[in-house]
């Protein structure tokens, strides 16, 4: 079993930034790819962005330019560096993997951005 932690949310102005943290219970971010998700209310949920056991990471389109996936392996860590939010990027942030055939995920950390 995996647990799956996020922190880093709140609430800020348009354009501000937050950074999202999504600490693992054992060393998975080194062997297995990691996602972020989000959902807004009402609305379904949405991968944001992507960052792979060898590091490498990809967006949606809608937060392209602005969102940065990274990762320290040593922490267990991933995280999402997120700039110049938007009002359309309020929601439940998660992150997710998959091990042994199994979905994780985490509580969720929420973002408010207001304009």
């Amino acid at each position: 079993q995996v647990q799956l932690v996020e922190s880093g949310g709140g609430s800020v102005q348009a354009g501000g930034s937050l950074r999202l943290s999504c600490v693992a219970s054992r060393n998975i971010t080194s062997t297995r790819n990691m996602y972020w998700y989000r959902q807004a209310p009402g609305k379904r949920r949405e991968l944001v962005a992507t960052i792979t056991a060898t590091g490498r990471t990809s967006y949606s389109d809608s937060v392209k330019g602005r969102f940065v996936g990274s990762k320290d392996n040593a922490k267990y860590t991933i995280y999402l560096q997120m700039n110049n939010l938007e009002p359309e990027d309020t929601g439940l942030y998660q992150c997710n993997c998959w091990v042994g055939g199994s979905q994780y995920w985490g509580q969720g950390t929420q973002v408010t951005v207001s304009s």
